[in-house]
């Protein structure tokens, strides 16, 4: 009776991840999507501008109105504009610096070596929590830890006597279950606040907002996957994978590559110039008259490395592109990798050539936002969002936790953060400020939701491509098998990570760089 009502669930399961494949197939790619979502609020505009709606517009004072975006003079403007709107959308240039630096890092071999390295020196009994924090880590390096982080964890564990699955496993966890969880900035903190600057600017076109807002949080938070993640893959996974033999020839199996003597060197060398640059800045920015300062909020006659106008708060995606180029760069030259400067710029381009996606998909998605609050229609789904939230007067807590439990359900058919991000956050980011939840808040639940269901979504890019890596050493491997394995990660990752940040909230430690909890309008 007990294997009946097993394989009864694992129908159940099994159907419910079909419906959501199948469904999640029929939507158009993000960038169409996008592009349907701009005639749509054309439409809309056009069909909502004559009426009249009892919600004040908070920027003017005056009763709401939505714009007719297809009347002659806006079709106009959309047209002259198209550039400029799409040029000076905040999450392209922000990415596209900080990812010439990580591509010089990447493909000088400077990331993978010292991905390796971590994994090199760690005892067997640290084996789990070493794979996952450095799937953790590899998120600096955008897709690096897919293609090297995962397989390694399979590697590393059955060289240590482990099962190979297991490692898979942990390293997945690490590098998309916990893809929100990082002490280290990356590019991935500016894109995602530039969604979310984007969106609050629709309610207080004053308000700035850090690209380091959620780093306290992501970084404390990295001690929760890592701790999470290792009781989940000894106590939970692994025991369940004791029956599952590894089957893949001997001679089939990868095997682990040992850092070169040259390879050593060049690390050492690109670790000394990263120190060396790190030294430096905070040589520069430590005296009192530095002109990394700006002027105090709270006191104009001191200067403060964290205010706004602080050249070094604008200068925190430069400095990220740097921390990554320097190395990179000695790292090249210095192990061979690197020849002369051609090999050097070829290293950018093709890491911009990995960004043309993304470049397609911000052109349709800047058009969409920029419509969007045109409209007036973001405004309007807000405030009335807000109007029935505050009628039904749930606590910010539960408002909290449906953000995140309805980011993780969204994950399931759109695999994409920035996609997601770009189409929830005009919507939630000014209705949640209009309850007086900050951006810097919503956005942290918006990253706990997008994280915990990567790792059991077939949708995801890479998901196919974890599932030949379990099959090198289980045939029999296919999608079930990987969705059962990540599924222990997705629900407890889900609970354990909401809690977390309601307990955060309750504690009051700070999101992030000027950051707050609260929304109050100047």
């Amino acid at each position: 009776m007990a294997e009946t009502s097993t394989s009864e669930k694992k129908g159940i399961v099994t159907k419910f991840l079909d419906v959501i494949e199948r469904v999640g197939n029929k939507l158009p790619d993000p960038a169409i999507l996008f592009f349907l979502l701009l005639l749509i609020i054309w439409v809309l505009s056009a069909a909502f501008s004559g009426m009249t709606f009892s919600e004040i517009d908070p920027r003017s004072g005056e009763a709401l109105k939505v714009n007719n975006l297809l009347k002659g003079e806006s079709l106009a403007d959309f047209l002259a504009n198209m550039v400029t709107t799409f040029t000076s959308f905040a999450p392209l240039g922000i990415v596209l610096v900080a990812m010439l630096g990580v591509g010089v890092a990447e493909y000088s071999g400077f990331i993978g070596i010292g991905l390796k390295k971590m994994l090199g020196f760690t005892p067997k009994a640290l084996l789990t929590p070493m794979v996952i924090l450095v799937g953790i880590i590899s998120h600096t390096a955008a897709d690096a830890g897919y293609v090297l982080v995962i397989p390694l964890g399979g590697v590393i564990f059955y060289t240590a006597g482990r099962h190979p699955l297991a490692g898979i496993a942990a390293a997945f966890a690490g590098v998309s279950g916990g893809f929100s969880a990082n002490f280290i900035p990356s590019g991935i903190d500016p894109l995602i606040m530039g969604f979310t600057q984007s969106a609050a600017v629709m309610l207080d076109p004053e308000i700035q907002l850090n690209p380091l807002n959620n780093i306290f949080f992501t970084g404390i938070s990295s001690i929760l996957i890592v701790s999470v993640g290792w009781f989940i893959t000894d106590r939970i996974v692994e025991p369940r994978l004791k029956s599952t033999v590894v089957d893949a020839d001997e001679s089939e199996l990868p095997k682990e590559e040992k850092v070169t003597d040259k390879e050593n060197k060049a690390f050492y060398w690109a670790i000394a110039a990263m120190l060396i640059g790190i030294l430096g800045l905070v040589l520069w920015s430590y005296p009192e008259s530095s002109a990394l300062r700006g002027p105090d909020a709270t006191d104009p006659d001191k200067r403060s490395l964290v205010s706004f106008s602080a050249p070094l708060m604008k200068a925190i995606v430069p400095l990220i592109f740097l921390l990554f180029l320097i190395p990179g760069v000695v790292h090249g030259y210095v192990s061979g990798v690197f020849k002369n400067s051609k090999d050097l710029i070829d290293s950018m381009s093709k890491s911009m050539g990995t960004m043309s996606y993304y470049i397609v998909m911000a052109f349709f998605c800047a058009l969409f936002i920029d419509a969007f609050g045109e409209s007036n229609l973001g405004i309007l789904i807000a405030l009335k969002g807000a109007n029935f939230l505050e009628s039904m007067r749930l606590p910010g807590e539960v408002t909290i936790v449906g953000i995140v439990f309805l980011t993780a359900f969204v994950n399931l058919l759109v695999g994409s953060a920035s996609a997601k991000w770009a189409l929830i956050a005009p919507i939630f980011v000014p209705m949640l400020m209009s309850l007086g939840i900050s951006p810097d808040l919503t956005q942290a639940a918006y990253r706990v939701g997008d994280s915990v269901s990567n790792i059991i979504t077939p949708l995801l890019p890479y998901f196919p491509l974890v599932v030949v890596f379990c099959q090198r050493y289980v045939k029999s491997t296919g999608i079930g098998t990987l969705v059962s394995l990540m599924l222990p990660y997705t629900i407890i990752f889900l609970i354990a990570w909401t809690i977390f940040l309601l307990a955060y909230w309750a504690v009051g430690i700070p999101l992030g760089l000027q950051s707050s909890f609260d929304y109050i309008p100047g």
